[in-house]
């Protein structure tokens, strides 16, 4: 299948979109659930698919390191070995330069890790990493860019901006280079917008890398100790400067409320260990608020978590419908059980946002949508019984 992205319809900024890929087609606005190492924690690729997710993302710098990009490659490439047959993104390491501090060097020929499992060290340069998601056979695969935390002084990000955009242009030349994606279909590289809380640094990313005609862009260097007013205003100032006929995607943001907003500003894909990380931790996304099923409000409550969420948790045949009685015992007791079922359900909570503002983007009512969900009295949104995780 041809590398493709249809914008079927509009509202305001907002798009409503099919990205069709090697593997099949990603209906827009999407949300990628993380498989870090190649599979989403604790869920059965079916039961992943049954959520409605269309594609994952992995991580270059976690499978370059174990099992290795080239060995996954010799086995037959990533879908083979995971039992995936839809789409994949792959992150490209460059958050990992910022998580893991000290245990990267940065310069002009990229990134030297030295592994988080056992000190050795892994090179990633803006061409090891392309070659390493070429290997890992992803379908989307990302540029090495230099991801920085917020705040951070005028220079340090500029120096990230400026050097994200260079290794851009190295990554773009490997690729097109590389007759396994340059002479076949459906695969894509997305570029990746740099530059902090500075309008002119991403504008000046942005446009060095619309120049370079990728796939799709991304934002990055978000979520990463700003406030959400602030990334908003990023995300409203960058998006209208990227080609209109691409996707866009901003990397690493996944709040309900925050997805809304960044859809309604021309968004169109995303990706957040945040449901995932909040089902192992006991936390349960539905539409009246966030369950923290640990409380002891929970231990006699005979209802399921959401009455028409049609999860394996919730949906009410022989095998499903737990009651919040049953996961409060399950979580209390650190079965895995509640990890893998409250997993499932908040992947699933989140396909159904993201088909709800699909629908919205088609009827033209994405505003009102918007509006009744911030005026909900318990939204996701807001959080109502406990902290959620840190993003990523």
């Amino acid at each position: 299948m041809q590398f493709q992205f249809q914008i079927l319809a509009t509202d305001q900024n907002a798009r409503r979109a099919q990205l069709h890929l090697r593997r099949g087609t990603v209906n827009t606005p999407a949300f990628m659930p993380v498989g870090t190492a190649g599979s989403v924690k604790g869920v059965h690729p079916e039961n992943l698919r049954e959520t409605g997710a269309e594609i994952i993302l992995a991580n270059t710098y976690h499978l370059a390191l174990r099992p290795g990009d080239k060995h996954i490659a010799s086995l037959g490439g990533l879908h083979k070995l995971a039992r995936w047959t839809k789409p994949v993104l792959t992150d490209s390491g460059g958050f990992q330069i910022m998580s893991l501090g000290k245990n990267v060097r940065v310069s002009e020929d990229g990134a030297t890790f030295n592994s988080h499992i056992n000190g050795d060290t892994l090179q990633l340069s803006p061409e090891r990493a392309a070659e390493a998601q070429i290997n890992i056979g992803a379908e989307i695969a990302m540029v090495l860019d230099q991801c920085i935390a917020l705040p951070a002084s005028e220079q340090k990000t500029r120096d990230a901006a400026e050097r994200s955009a260079r290794w851009a242009r190295r990554a773009k030349k490997f690729w097109d280079d590389d007759p396994r994606v340059s002479h076949s279909e459906g695969y894509g590289l997305f570029a990746i917008v740099q530059g902090g809380m500075s309008y002119e640094l991403r504008k000046q990313c942005a446009a060095e890398l619309v120049a370079g005609d990728f796939s799709g862009y991304a934002l990055g260097g978000l979520a990463v100790g700003e406030t959400q007013h602030e990334m908003l205003e990023v995300v409203g100032a960058v998006a209208p400067l990227l080609p209109r006929d691409k996707p866009r995607y901003l990397m690493g943001v996944g709040m309900p409320d925050d997805i809304i907003k960044a859809v309604i500003r021309g968004i169109d894909m995303f990706d957040c260990v945040i449901p995932t990380r909040a089902g192992r931790t006991g936390l349960a996304f539905t539409g009246c608020g966030t369950l923290n099923l640990r409380n002891a409000c929970h231990a006699a409550d005979e209802r399921p978590l959401e009455e028409d969420c049609p999860c394996p948790c919730c949906r009410a045949d022989p095998a499903g419908g737990f009651s919040r009685a049953w996961l409060h015992h399950l979580v209390r007791g650190r079965e895995i059980l509640a990890a893998a079922l409250l997993t499932v359900h908040n992947i699933t909570y989140y396909q159904r946002l993201m088909r709800a503002l699909r629908g919205a983007v088609e009827r033209q009512s994405l505003a009102q949508f918007a509006r009744d969900f911030a005026a909900g009295a318990e939204s996701p949104a807001r959080g109502s019984e406990a902290s959620l995780p840190e993003p990523r």
